[in-house]
């Protein structure tokens, strides 16, 4: 039954703008990967990381829309006729947030392979860290699960497709001020991705963070988050 349910909202997303979305954050980091010159420094770094620096630097900063996903129910009583059909709500939210983390894992994969596109243009000879780069790719997608849970609650709360993205906005900002604050940042969840996906020479560490930061923060919000959209949808008035 869950996975009918992830097909239907799959088809009803393809008929949105949510390719472009898929593309929007890999084709940016290509962009950058590829038109970027990186500043000569003595001491000797892995081609690889620094295409990963620059890169991540914004791809990771990127929020996660999840308004389009909720947008038909939102139009013509689309609520009404999705409830009236033999699911739980549940089952749909579930459903809903389960395919927005596919779309978000698909998004990671292809900013994988935006990456060896810009070291294959580039001729790159140093050894692909392949660890390293999965880390980063795993971690990013790790680090969105509350930011998704968030996003897809908000969305369900608004019928304005804009509000989502506003809160997102917001709160993405001080992203910027807080992945350089040793006192903030570890504990800001808008950080996270950037965090999780940022080779800085902690390549020892769980997703180059500390494991309890990754239990605490993305685990401890991911569940607030996630129960609070999830508690609200089941108590929600259609």
């Amino acid at each position: 039954m869950l996975i009918s349910i992830i097909q239907s909202e799959w088809y009803k997303l393809r008929k949105s703008k949510i390719m472009s979305m898929i593309f929007a954050g890999p084709l940016l980091g290509l962009f950058i990967g590829l038109t970027s010159n990186f500043m000569n420094v003595d001491v000797e770094i892995n081609d690889w990381y620094k295409t990963l620096f620059l890169m991540n630097l914004t791809y990771a900063l990127l929020g996660v829309l999840a308004g389009l996903i909720c947008r038909y129910e939102h139009q013509a009583g689309g609520w009404k006729q999705l409830l009236a059909m033999p699911v739980t709500r549940g089952r749909v939210f579930i459903a809903k947030y389960t395919l927005l983390m596919i779309i978000v894992l698909v998004i990671q994969l292809l900013y994988l392979g935006a990456i060896f596109i810009v070291g294959m243009v580039k001729g790159y000879t140093d050894p692909f860290p392949m660890v390293i780069v999965w880390k980063a790719i795993l971690g990013g997608w790790i680090a969105t699960f509350p930011l998704v849970a968030l996003q897809l609650w908000m969305s369900i709360m608004w019928k304005s497709f804009a509000a989502p993205f506003t809160v997102n906005v917001v709160f993405t900002l001080p992203t910027i001020l807080a992945v350089n604050s040793d006192r903030f940042g570890p504990y800001y969840p808008w950080a996270q991705p950037f965090s999780m996906m940022y080779v800085d020479g902690q390549t020892d560490s769980v997703f180059f963070v500390p494991w309890e930061q990754v239990l605490t923060v993305v685990g401890g919000s991911f569940v607030l988050f996630f129960l609070a959209g999830f508690l609200y949808f089941q108590r929600k008035s259609v």
